[in-house]
């Protein structure tokens, strides 16, 4: 994530960490916004236009 963007800023303060499992839960209709991914026990609705700043890793 960018340093100087308030949006990822605020990700970083949820919780969207390096190391951090995230997990996709549900999607909009068709596909669409928003995104439901959670981190730990907690769940956040995120536009596409968020979810693109956070880099995801698939884990084994």
């Amino acid at each position: 994530m960018t340093e100087g963007d308030p949006i990822a800023r605020r990700l970083r303060d949820y919780g969207f960490v390096r190391g951090e499992p995230v997990r996709l839960v549900g999607r909009g209709p068709i596909g669409a916004d928003p995104l439901l991914v959670q981190i730990g026990f907690t769940r956040f609705a995120l536009r596409r236009a968020e979810a693109a700043r956070v880099i995801v890793e698939k884990s084994a």
